[in-house]
């Protein structure tokens, strides 16, 4: 007999499930905790299977037996309706849950993950917000190139080249993302190619011109201003010339001071790969110097405000700045490029090595695979040779 509406609401619960029939594969599934699970089993090329239509009475007999008609039509056609469902299920959450902000999200939860510095998840984070407040909440699917130009146009209009090159760079990120876990189809910023002003990239600030460079030398050694950390940070970044937040972040654990060896962790490099600077005995007297003002705090050179909290890269440049330096002349960054180009210009050492000491990645990927050894040696007398150059440049050998 077929099922009736009065007696699926009358159905009593027992100790184990039990089925009854409604004819043509549709059953209601009575569970022990109450649950009235409506079910039609079907053949789909010569597999049993079993398609789900919901609860009673959310659904009713009569919901149900239309599910099995559409169910019974799909098969007439030769679809799967279980296939079908899953496509349809599938379908909607891209239309109503894969959000561009739900998916950027996921990217960046991905870019922790895969060991991205902090400083880069800040600006990824930064360009998130700026993209979410144009499209997040748009279905990721619905969201195309033109819509993605008229936010970075935003930023062109405001004169802001660079950020949104960066911006669809970062969009197109989530969208290829979004395109490698099934959420999305395409990636549309791959048609903006072309589509924006042209932006020609600056260089860090940095004197490269021996005169010039011992000018800035000379004033970092006189400056009295800040405190002993911001002094001994300005000292070290011309020595040791490394990226500013690989300084600024450092911890009393990563300096060997007996060895003269300073060990950066990957998860602060830029090639995620651990980095050791030899220190030469300049460099170890300044931190020796330093110890004893911020030994108390994990960070070798914290905040004026808060010790927990490392020296800020505005902080060294506004140094800079009341020393004379504007910022089209040199920036904490730009050490590094002044020690590299005076380096390459004294003939004294091997490119490799230099390239090396500064933790750069070999574009050559054979001469780079083959490039095992790290210099360190050499490493080492030109970080005592540069210690020279950089004595004599502050026009006082006893330093």
């Amino acid at each position: 007999m077929k099922l009736s509406d009065i007696k699926v609401r009358n159905l009593k619960v027992q100790e184990k499930a039990y089925k009854l029939f409604d004819g043509e594969g549709l059953y209601i599934h009575v569970m022990p905790n109450g649950s009235k699970l409506w079910r039609m089993s079907y053949r789909f090329e010569k597999k049993q299977k079993v398609l789900s239509f919901g609860i009673y009475p959310q659904v009713s007999l009569q919901r149900a037996r239309e599910k099995r008609l559409d169910a019974k039509r799909l098969l007439a056609d030769g679809i799967d309706p279980m296939q079908q469902a899953r496509a349809e299920e599938a379908e909607n959450a891209a239309e109503n849950e894969h959000t561009f902000e739900k998916i950027a999200l996921e990217y960046l939860e991905k870019s922790v993950k895969d060991g991205n510095a902090e400083a880069t998840m800040k600006k990824k984070r930064w360009y998130c917000r700026m993209a979410c407040d144009e499209f997040g909440k748009m279905p990721i699917r619905e969201i195309t190139a033109p819509i993605v130009l008229g936010a970075i146009r935003k930023q062109e209009d405001a004169g802001n080249g660079e950020t949104a090159h960066k911006l669809r760079t970062f969009v197109g990120q989530v969208f290829r993302y979004a395109v490698a876990t099934g959420k999305a189809e395409n990636d549309p910023t791959f048609a903006l190619r072309g589509a924006l002003v042209s932006h020609k990239k600056t260089h860090m600030a940095a004197l490269v011109e021996r005169d010039d460079f011992a000018a800035l030398v000379k004033a970092v050694w006189n400056y009295e201003g800040g405190g002993p950390s911001i002094r001994a940070a300005l000292k070290l970044m011309v020595l040791l010339y490394p990226r500013p937040g690989e300084l600024r972040f450092s911890t009393w654990s990563e300096f060997d001071l007996e060895k003269a060896v300073w060990t950066i962790p990957a998860e602060r490099m830029k090639m995620r790969r651990e980095h050791k600077k030899p220190l030469s005995k300049l460099a170890v007297d300044i931190l020796t110097e330093l110890k004893p003002f911020t030994a108390d705090a994990p960070l070798a050179f914290p905040s004026l405000i808060a010790r927990a909290k490392p020296l800020s890269e505005n902080t060294l440049n506004q140094s800079l700045r009341r020393m004379g330096f504007d910022k089209t002349e040199a920036t904490s960054h730009g050490f590094r490029s002044s020690a590299s180009s005076l380096l390459n210009e004294s003939n004294l050492w091997n490119p490799d090595a230099i390239e090396a000491e500064l933790a750069h990645k070999v574009r050559d990927q054979i001469r780079g695979a083959y490039m095992r050894t790290p210099f360190w040696d050499e490493r080492v007398r030109m970080a005592e040779w540069w210690s020279e150059q950089v004595r004599e440049m502050a026009g006082n050998r006893n330093i």
